[in-house]
């Protein structure tokens, strides 16, 4: 009897209805829904990468950051010179690289302008120094520019990496808190931050060096009391957003605690604009600490960074220009590929604008 027949029969109450095999069959339909299950196994990470390598420029900014990171670790010791060591008998010896001076480049010559005209000058031939190689040129104490340079590109990675993690994790921890609790704890937090923002950033660095001593540690500091506020208003932004939603209201019903809500469930549903504002922190750390550098209230010597050696080559631009164009090229390499960088991360990891 056919099944239409048996329900109905069973409905009417003449007999009773017993299911068999034949009543429930699995409807093999995945062709008429269509479902594409690449999509829907891709995991969100992997198509953040996805979409991140498709950005042409961004991958040139990833590309130059690991460029210059490796030859700051590895720069430096690809010749006999240090960052500190002086020869003054071969000072201000214009770049000179092996190989390239017999293609009439690099071959250590330089123009001289004087109050008669220009000349062009060899000092290597002058002095005879044959066997003398720098790539970059020397300074006027007779330092290895080349050295000098990936030596400084190293400092000034290091501390604004530094400060722009430390300023991460202060900051985020700030905004989190003050946008989760409100009231009145959001308001004593909030005017308290926009008096640390309201003190400008050259006092507070002169006042710690009338303290501590010049140094790497004295600039990441500084700069941690002064870059921390733009991550907090990001994160507290996002707190404001997320806060009322049903996945934290249902954490809270079922008695997690306010840390647990913040730190493990709001946070990771932030993490795309925190990485995004730590990479374009970075460039702005490496900015200031450049400036502070340049009008003295930097790195000490003997050691250098960036923006020392920017403010070294600047009192030689007129007379020997090529010894301030390495650090200024890979400082603003730097600058460009870590906002090309982050330009990326921003698209790819924002699923508004991801293209359907």
């Amino acid at each position: 009897m056919p099944k239409e027949s048996k329900m109905a029969l069973a409905a009417a109450g003449e007999v009773p209805y017993v299911p068999s095999d034949e009543d429930f069959r699995l409807k093999n339909n995945a062709g008429e829904i269509a479902i594409d299950t690449n999509f829907a196994a891709q995991s969100f990470w992997k198509d953040v990468l996805i979409r991140y390598f498709r950005k042409i420029s961004a991958v040139v900014g990833l590309v130059l950051i690991i460029f210059i990171t490796a030859m700051a670790v590895v720069g430096p010791q690809m010749n006999d010179y240090t960052y500190s060591g002086q020869n003054l008998s071969q000072k201000n010896l214009a770049p000179r690289v092996k190989g390239l001076e017999n293609l009439g480049i690099f071959d250590g010559s330089e123009t001289m302008n004087t109050t008669t005209g220009s000349k062009k000058v060899n000092y290597y031939q002058e002095k005879e120094l044959d066997d003398v190689y720098y790539w970059f040129g020397s300074d006027n104490f007779g330092r290895d520019i080349w050295t000098r340079t990936w030596t400084g590109a190293r400092v000034s990675l290091i501390i604004a990496v530094a400060a722009a993690v430390i300023d991460m994790v202060i900051g985020m921890s700030y905004g989190l808190i003050s946008g989760y609790f409100g009231g009145k704890v959001d308001m004593i937090m909030q005017r308290f931050l926009e008096i640390a923002n309201g003190i400008p950033r050259l006092v507070i660095v002169t006042l710690l060096l009338l303290v501590l001593q010049p140094g790497m540690l004295t600039i990441i500091f500084a700069l941690m009391l002064t870059e921390w506020v733009g991550m907090s208003r990001i994160a507290r932004a996002e707190m404001l957003k997320l806060k009322e939603q049903e996945f934290v209201l249902a954490s809270r019903t079922l008695g997690a605690g306010s840390f647990f809500i913040i730190f493990r469930e709001v946070l990771p549903n932030i993490i795309g604009p925190i990485i995004t504002q730590v990479m374009f922190s970075i460039p702005t750390a490496i900015f200031t600490e450049a400036f502070l550098s340049f009008v003295g209230l930097g790195i000490p010597v003997p050691q250098c960074s960036l923006g020392s050696l920017i403010s070294e080559g600047f009192n030689s631009f007129t007379t020997h220009p090529y010894q301030i164009v390495p650090p200024i090229v890979v400082m603003a390499l730097l600058m460009l590929s870590f906002n090309l960088v982050a330009d990326g991360l921003r698209e790819a990891l924002d699923p508004k604008m991801k293209e359907m």
